[in-house]
């Protein structure tokens, strides 16, 4: 008898990254098969072979849907799922009359529990498996979502967001209390099962120079971690820094010269970005991760990703619920291409997709393990059916190849084009298809 369990689909791997090998650096089968053991990818290739030399395995057979990597959203905020889509502020505005309230909620364990259940359930609905998100000032609210993501099997990283300024009082810490709660999460969490801490100061303006220089002494006693912040979102907001840090020499400098700069750095829009700060950031492979639909909603600007991925920058993409205003990575795809034309740069199927899974897990240092369909990987996969609506399906039916069919479920597609989410090996959302 065998714990072998065979997925039989459309099959989508990446061999290289599309933005340097093109479309090619894909890998398509259409009729191709997922056999997966022990939470684990066991085998990628024909379906027939598969079931041949396999014939033990348990099969679940998708028809014509495609089974895909899950998605891995590289920067939300959990907190915010309750004022997603929330009317008519930009980003200083935005915190005041709605994050920060909603946040100050987080006191509550329980309520950061509910909130953390529904936000992980949201986006596993949504064929999302990995994310990386801010939680609150209250360590409460970090474990409220490591104990949610541990339940459902789920590899996450996520920290307490860390304020001493700018804030109101009831969710400002303190550059002691932000280092010592820290440190404790992050000995409680940090490598428990699929669980992985970040160094998370909010931004600049709602640290002072001693947090900052605090939380850059606790990443450099755990360098393996990854940490996450903020950078160049709005134009107000660059010259809000510069009058807070006259001394630096621009934005991302305030986080350098308090260490806080460098390759496992993950740093949320990256729109408004001097040379400097691009040349440096592409010097130490930092990630830079792209919110689409949060810029265009917030109205923040358009990021340059032809230009920062031509200077060798290491680019993920992502959701950043709530400003963002879709927890679907469809949708978030769907922005970025819409963000790229405006730019004159027209990204390909491929490329929007390798950057909603392997290109986003590259980002945050988890390239292997998740994010591609192959041998070894955790088996977290979601299966995409390329007909989920009468206007998805009558588009796809004209297609040529892969990328016509699967380009309409990209600009159209939302949670009813995922048939199934597994996450590590174990089916968590399923509907017909």
């Amino acid at each position: 008898m065998t714990d072998d369990t065979l997925l039989l689909g459309q099959t989508l791997a990446f061999d290289g990254d599309p933005f340097v090998q093109g479309p090619g650096a894909a890998r398509h089968s259409a009729r191709g098969g997922v056999l997966i053991r022990d939470g684990r990818i066991a085998a990628v290739g024909d379906a027939a072979e598969l079931r041949a030399t396999h014939p033990q395995a348990r099969v679940i057979d998708h028809g014509d849907a495609l089974l895909s990597a899950g998605f891995v959203d590289a920067h939300a905020h959990y907190p915010q799922t309750a004022i997603i889509a929330s009317w008519g502020k930009r980003l200083i505005d935005w915190l005041n009359s709605y994050t920060f309230p909603e946040e100050a909620r987080f006191s509550d364990p329980d309520y950061a529990a509910q909130i953390a259940g529904r936000y992980l359930d949201l986006i596993l609905s949504n064929g999302t498996t990995t994310v990386a998100s801010y939680c609150t000032i209250h360590p409460a609210s970090v474990d409220a979502f490591f104990t949610a993501a541990q339940a459902r099997g789920m590899r996450v990283a996520a920290g307490k967001t860390c304020m001493d300024r700018n804030a109101p009082d009831t969710l400002r810490d303190s550059a002691q209390s932000a280092y010592d709660d820290s440190r404790a999460l992050l000995a409680r969490w940090h490598g428990i099962d699929r669980l992985s801490y970040v160094i998370t100061p909010r931004f600049s303006p709602t640290s002072t120079p001693e947090q900052l220089q605090a939380l850059g002494a606790l990443w450099a006693e755990h360098p393996d971690c990854l940490m996450q912040t903020h950078l160049s979102e709005q134009l107000d907001e660059v010259a809000w820094v510069k009058s807070l840090y006259p001394q630096a020499r621009d934005y991302l400098d305030t986080y350098e010269a308090h260490g806080l700069l460098g390759a496992r750095g993950l740093y949320g829009h990256a729109i408004h970005l001097d040379p400097r700060e691009r040349d440096r950031l592409a010097e130490l492979g930092a990630g830079l991760i792209h919110c689409p639909t949060s810029n265009t909603f917030i109205g923040s600007g358009l990021f340059d990703m032809a230009g920062l991925v031509g200077q060798g920058c290491r680019v993920g993409l992502a959701t950043d619920t709530g400003g963002g205003s879709s927890f679907s990575m469809l949708r978030t795809m769907a922005a970025a291409y819409e963000i790229g034309q405006l730019r004159g740069t027209a990204l390909h199927p491929a490329q929007l997709w390798w950057l909603a899974t392997a290109g986003s897990a590259r980002t945050l240092h988890m390239a292997g393990q998740i994010g591609n369909l192959v041998p070894g990987a955790e088996a977290d996969i979601a299966v995409i059916d390329l007909a989920s609506t009468p206007a998805i399906a009558q588009r796809a039916a004209r297609a040529d190849d892969l990328w016509g069919a699967l380009f309409p479920t990209i600009m159209m597609g939302d949670d009813r084009a995922v048939v199934a989410t597994y996450v590590a090996g174990r089916p968590v959302s399923a509907a017909p298809i």
